[in-house]
Formats: C-alpha cells, structure tokens, sequence
C-alpha cells in the first residue's frame, strides 16, 4: 500500500498536490492529519478507515465515508492514532470503493 506523506498548511499558505486514489493507501496518524478526496466520476464512492481500537475488547467501527458524484469533496479527520493506527509505524489503512476520477492529498495542519 502507497504511504501518502502529509503536506503540511503554513501561515504562507499551501497549493496542495493531489495524487490518483489507488484501491488502497495508508496514511499516517495525527491529530492534525486528515484527507481531502475530490470525486469527478459519474457516481459517488466510499472511503473507508480502518478502525484497530477496541473499547471494553469490543472493536471500534470503520469511519466510511461518502463522497458525492461529480463535484464530490470531502475533508475527512483528523486521523487519530487511538483510533487508526494500524501498524507500530502508526499509520491507517484506507480503501477505495472507486478510483476512477478520485483524487486525493494527505494535509496537515
């Protein structure tokens, strides 16, 4: 799975770069980190983080979330380890439903 880096919001402001979705990425954890997905295609999509946390042994639901046809854009965040951190590098798994016209960029703030 590609690692996508966060780019990082400065007073200077900041022109992000978006990448091609692939079926699935990780990101890493932090409070500030979230993902901005952009959808052009014809019909909505979801991307889904892979909750690891457990509450009392009980596992903690997936965050999904649905990104609209067309003109779809969502902030998804912040990613927060407690939640996400799905490996001891402390980074999220994310999936994909669609990747056909879905962009996407790692910020953080």
């Amino acid at each position: 799975m590609p690692l996508l880096q966060p780019q990082v919001v400065s007073r200077a402001g900041l022109t992000p770069t978006y990448g091609a979705a692939a079926a699935s990425t990780t990101v890493p954890c932090g409070p500030r980190n979230f993902l901005h997905v952009k959808n052009t295609a014809g019909s909505s999509m979801t991307v889904t983080l892979t909750a690891t946390a457990k509450i009392e042994g009980q596992p903690v639901t997936d965050v999904v979330v649905t990104v609209p046809a067309t003109t779809g854009d969502k902030m998804i965040g912040p990613i927060s380890q407690a939640l996400f951190a799905s490996d001891t590098n402390g980074t999220c798994a994310v999936t994909y439903s669609s990747t056909t016209n879905v962009t996407v960029a790692c910020l953080s703030i």
